[in-house]
């Protein structure tokens, strides 16, 4: 500011004296002169005013380029307390079992999440028979497009188990997945663009209606993994099963004594892949050694349909699973990053080893 306020100050004195020396034609030849080299040295002064008002400019131009690449830098980098936010917001829309209000609201609050990230989204809206009648369901995803048709899908049901004794508001199972997989989703946006792309899913329907996981379900027809069925389904009819190359599914990692064993119907070459990045990290007590019996999840219908999968989760530890107290309070930040971070770190290597081993079509199926 001082440095423009002295240039308008000499631009003033520099016309003042301008108009002075045009109403002076018959002065002495020698006041002529001297007011040449005024006018002249006004001009000097003015330059150097100028420049020194540039010069002040530039290093503020250059602490806001400065401080927007730590910006940039931030975006591209998992937030646990982002993550953690999204949960809370899932938790305040109450149980969310497949065809609820609330779980509508929910989807509509995912919708709006990936899309203010730049992302394309698609809803798959569909009716599945289930043994509490008929209900209306709906996967989300959201694709970030690599150089090639080839995908891999990161996953997550967003749908919470049916209770109709208590209040189950699924805080780990349902919300965290989902919001840590929301915090990826905004990551990956940042992301420079790969040979493989990703698909961020969102299932509806993981949970089985009535009170056990092969109670009500039928042979070819389960009580369960209503949406990810539908989505290898999609996928089959469309043609693009073939470019599905890996599943990384998230499902209840948010618990603050987070302690994920090595599920034993993941495909084995995936799981060695995160669990050693997690070692590297820092995070071998959170990606524990013992194996994990899940019985069942998402990831199923996609091992069936021969695509390598992982599913990372906390079941038989957690004290809380299916119970009315699954609430936010038994979460943390630090859980949430801990997964982020490392299924990040992870997909480069996934998409090596599918380079590397030239995973596609039917050849890749193990």
């Amino acid at each position: 500011m001082r440095g423009r306020a002295t240039a308008n100050q000499v631009c003033s004195a520099s016309k003042n004296r301008t108009r002075q020396a045009h109403a002076a034609d018959s002065s002495p030849p020698a006041t002529h002169r001297r007011r040449k080299r005024a006018l002249a040295i006004s001009f000097i002064i003015f330059l150097l005013a100028a420049a020194s008002t540039r010069l002040d400019l530039e290093p503020k131009a250059d602490a806001r380029a400065a401080s927007a690449r730590q910006s940039e830098g931030a975006r591209a980098t998992f937030d646990g307390e982002r993550a953690l936010a999204h949960v809370r917001r899932l938790v305040e829309f109450g149980p969310r079992p497949a065809g609820s209000d609330a779980l509508k609201r929910a989807r509509g609050y995912i919708k709006g999440e990936l899309k203010s990230y730049g992302l394309k989204v698609s809803t798959d809206e569909f009716r599945a028979k289930t043994p509490e009648g008929e209900r209306r369901m709906a996967n989300v995803s959201a694709e970030i497009k690599g150089t090639g048709d080839d995908f891999v899908v990161i996953a997550s049901h967003y749908d919470t188990k049916l209770y109709k004794e208590f209040r189950f508001v699924g805080a780990n199972d349902g919300g965290s997945s989902t919001g840590a997989l929301l915090e990826i989703a905004r990551v990956l946006s940042y992301a420079p663009r790969g040979g493989v792309g990703y698909r961020l899913v969102f299932f509806d329907g993981e949970e089985a209606t009535c009170a056990e996981w092969d109670e009500c379900g039928k042979e070819g027809s389960p009580d369960n993994t209503y949406g990810s069925r539908r989505y290898v389904a999609r996928l089959r009819e469309r043609g693009e099963l073939k470019n599905l190359r890996a599943l990384v599914l998230l499902d209840m990692m948010g618990y603050e004594k987070l302690e994920l064993g090595r599920d034993t119907m993941s495909t084995p070459w995936l799981v060695d892949i995160v669990w050693k990045t997690a070692a590297e990290m820092g995070y071998g007590r959170e990606f524990a050694s013992h194996p994990e019996n899940v019985g069942g999840d998402d990831h199923a219908p996609f091992l069936e349909a021969g695509v390598p999968s992982l599913d990372i989760i906390q079941l038989n530890s957690y004290p809380f699973w299916h119970r009315p107290e699954d609430t936010l309070d038994k979460l943390s930040a630090r859980s949430l990053r801990a997964v982020g971070e490392v299924v990040l770190a992870s997909l480069p290597r996934i998409g090596a080893r599918l380079k590397e081993e030239g995973l596609k079509g039917e050849t890749g199926r193990r």
